[in-house]
């Protein structure tokens, strides 16, 4: 297919993202007005995590996305110009959207892979010098898995970005009122049963969001070394600029 015919297909629907086309036009999106400044800001973090990794050349950088959705970030840092690009993600519409833009774009560097999160094997698809997993967590039963999935993908670090929910501290009882354990963080159980059919919803129903100290503690948990968290820019997002969500960067060391 030419590049027109690409174009035309691009512009043929309505998109989750509001993608910014060779020909200097930009796709449409369903989200209400306001919304769709989550991606810029998100977006914007995204480049301030990755400045010093990419610091030697973004050609010496192989990129993983999970959940990739319909390859929004994964054509953005395809076009910084990394080694190699995969996007994954569970349906194959986004697969289908994602192999769309990389067309649109020329991108030889980008190729997107139909796996779930929480069956997919690591050995599938290797290491990867950088993993992005945002907006996943949150819509997943199994966050830990999602983050054991995450490390065992890092060569060098991975960048999360999720919704959080608020923490609980304390002690419990732990077997006997007599032995207790400390809480590290907490999880909240959220029924998205409803949604499932909506594209950026659980494909399960069933969510466990972190709060933000259960994020960072398992991150440390399955093998991160150390995790820092993204400051949202001036003007961001209100939920990221609120800390009802957050952007963080795990390091392998």
């Amino acid at each position: 297919m030419n590049a027109p015919d690409l174009l035309r297909q691009a512009h043929a629907r309505r998109w989750f993202y509001e993608f910014d086309l060779p020909d200097g036009t930009t796709t449409a999106s369903y989200l209400p007005p306001g919304v769709a400044q989550i991606h810029t800001t998100r977006l914007a973090m995204l480049w301030q995590a990755l400045a010093p990794l990419a610091a030697g050349g973004w050609d010496r950088l192989s990129v993983v996305d999970v959940a990739c959705h319909q390859g929004f970030f994964s054509t953005h840092v395809a076009r910084k110009g990394c080694r190699e690009v995969v996007a994954v993600d569970a349906r194959s519409e986004h697969v289908a959207d994602t192999t769309l833009m990389a067309a649109v774009y020329g991108l030889a560097n980008l190729r997107a892979v139909e796996a779930d999160v929480a069956t997919l094997d690591p050995r599938s698809l290797g290491t990867f010098d950088v993993t992005l997993m945002l907006g996943l967590l949150y819509h997943v039963e199994n966050p830990v898995g999602a983050m054991r999935l995450a490390r065992a993908l890092t060569r060098r670090a991975c960048v999360i970005e999720t919704q959080v929910t608020p923490n609980m501290t304390g002690v419990v009882d732990w077997g006997a009122y007599t032995f207790q354990r400390h809480m590290m963080g907490s999880f909240a159980l959220i029924d998205e049963t409803a949604e499932t059919h909506a594209p950026e919803a659980s494909t399960t129903g069933i969510c466990l969001c972190p709060s933000y100290e259960a994020l960072v503690y398992v991150l440390h948990k399955v093998g991160f070394a150390r995790v820092e968290r993204i400051a949202p820019p001036e003007g961001a997002y209100e939920q990221l600029a609120s800390g009802k969500r957050v952007m963080v960067i795990a390091h392998v060391d």
